[in-house]
């Protein structure tokens, strides 16, 4: 979804923001650092007009090269509009921070770009209300959480309601903030996330099946550890902390 008071392109997946009060709690959470800030999927500039007002340099990614023009004309010098696609254009190499209200079908592609990228500090997005909640370990972390928890922190500071968006979509929206931890919990990224998928995609009722069956914890390792984490051998690898998952890595080293 790009972000923008007007209707979108169906062809381009966007659903554009016409909440006023949504597009302050975006500039909010993006005020929190203050270096270069890239948007991806700006469309007409719901986001790009209010950022830009920061005197921030900032730099409006746009796939629909009519709105990437009437976008230019509408901004000041420290805008940079680029005609581009969103999962193509080369982020910067300096610290900077992440703005986006991003086509509900492209988050996970995004997702996965963004967390392999190095220099950005801070990501606030407009993503599906259930990939926040989940990126965010409400109700139950995903696979993709927990192997991305050691670098990086999420929050969900807000539902969005799908009339916030024209066209209004099928479903709600959420505020998605991701922090980049200044200390990883986990130096071994690679073997870590195999050891992610391992557990999520483990054989058994539970962690205490689970765990053994991966060949790196014995039986009466990974119970003694769920007793100490205060876990039943029920427990589900979606119910763990990023700690708990640092916890359990070093655990099987």
């Amino acid at each position: 979804m790009s972000a923008q008071p007007f209707g979108g392109r169906h062809e381009l997946g966007q659903n554009f923001l016409a909440d006023p009060a949504v597009i302050a709690a975006v500039c909010t959470a993006a005020a929190r650092t203050n270096g270069p800030l890239v948007e991806l999927a700006a469309g007409d500039g719901a986001l790009t007009v209010p950022l830009s007002r920061t005197g921030r340099p900032l730099t409006a990614v746009e796939l629909d090269p009519r709105r990437a023009r009437r976008l230019a004309l509408r901004t000041g010098e420290n805008v940079e509009v680029v005609h581009g696609d969103l999962l193509r254009h080369r982020l910067p190499e300096v610290p900077h921070t992440v703005v986006g209200n991003l086509p509900f079908h492209l988050t996970t592609a995004t997702l996965r770009r963004l967390f392999r990228q190095r220099h950005w500090e801070l990501a606030v997005l407009l993503v599906q209300w259930e990939v926040a909640r989940r990126r965010a370990g409400i109700g139950g972390a995903s696979q993709m959480t927990a192997a991305w928890w050691p670098w990086f922190e999420f929050a969900v500071p807000a539902r969005v309601p799908a009339h916030a968006f024209r066209p209004r979509p099928a479903v709600d929206g959420g505020i998605l903030v991701i922090t980049r931890r200044p200390h990883p919990l986990v130096a071994e990224q690679a073997d870590y996330q195999e050891f992610v998928r391992e557990v999520f995609t483990g054989r058994g009722r539970g962690l205490g099946g689970i765990l053994p069956r991966t060949g790196r914890l014995s039986v009466r390792a990974a119970r003694t550890w769920l007793a100490r984490q205060r876990l039943s051998p029920q427990a589900l690898p979606r119910d763990l902390t990023a700690e708990q998952w640092a916890s359990l890595w070093n655990l099987a080293q």
